[in-house]
């Protein structure tokens, strides 16, 4: 019921996470991701970011591009930022389209910082990424991400980071223009933020609002503030609860949380 925490050390992450998460000891953790006994896969992936430096420019392929290279699926996301700070941004989209030599040149040249939509964002605000988006996240973020059950990533550039670019793959899958999915906007208690081709999401603050929620899951449930119990379970923050039936989880005031089911089964 209550999934397996798991902490990932990553170069852009920070040692100061909160302590629900557990000690990290001075480690730059940028990632907690969440799975079940054994490692065994999930219909979806919950994580929590936390940054403190950009993460790469990166871009993940679609279903049909994933499989093509072997993989099992390709990934689309979704983000929703718990903490931002005053100039925190993230960036969703080019300024104007790229064609593939242009993009690959930019990534080359380090000429794609400046091409990013750099967005400024604030705690509430979500934006769904589908497959193709060129994106980044950056400092001074914090942020849960639900996404399709895949490590798939290529990345573009990394500021001069030692690590592998994956231009290639990266250039061949990316649709690199402006974002113009409607999937964005400032979280609503009660409000159904997703309703895509992978998992459908919804942000609840209030007990009520758990009646506008559908489907019959299993839902993802991910605690930003407060705590709510299921079948004697408890879960805060840092917590992520899989669970069969909504309508019997108790929250308690001034909790709110993240719920989120797979649309394919």
């Amino acid at each position: 019921m209550k999934l397996i925490k798991h902490l990932v050390e990553k170069p852009w992450g920070r040692s100061d996470i909160p302590a629900a998460f557990g000690n990290v000891n001075g480690r730059r953790t940028g990632e907690v991701w969440y799975e079940g006994e054994g490692g065994a896969a999930l219909p979806l992936l919950v994580k929590w970011l936390f940054t403190s430096e950009k993460l790469s420019i990166q871009v993940h392929p679609n279903d049909a591009q994933a499989q093509k290279r072997g993989l099992s699926s390709g990934k689309e996301e979704c983000w929703f930022v718990v903490h931002a700070e005053p100039d925190a941004v993230l960036g969703i989209g080019t300024k104007h389209p790229l064609c593939a030599d242009e993009l690959r040149s930019a990534a080359l040249s380090g000429e794609i910082e400046a091409l990013m939509d750099w967005k400024p964002v604030s705690a509430g605000d979500f934006y769904y990424i589908p497959a193709g988006t060129v994106h980044a996240i950056g400092a001074g973020v914090t942020l849960v991400e639900v996404q399709q059950y895949a490590d798939v990533t290529y990345r573009l550039f990394d500021y001069g980071r030692p690590r592998e670019l994956h231009l290639d793959d990266g250039v061949a899958v990316s649709v690199a223009a402006p974002y113009v999915d409607a999937r964005f906007g400032c979280a609503v208690g009660g409000k159904q933020l997703i309703d895509g081709a992978y998992f459908r999401l919804w942000y609840i603050d209030k007990p009520e609002q758990i009646a506008s929620t559908r489907g019959t899951g299993p839902w993802f449930i991910i605690p930003l503030k407060g705590e709510l119990t299921y079948g004697g379970e408890s879960g805060q923050v840092g917590d992520c609860l899989l669970i069969e039936d909504i309508r019997k989880l108790k929250i308690f005031n001034n909790t709110s949380f993240l719920a989120a089911t797979p649309t394919k089964k």
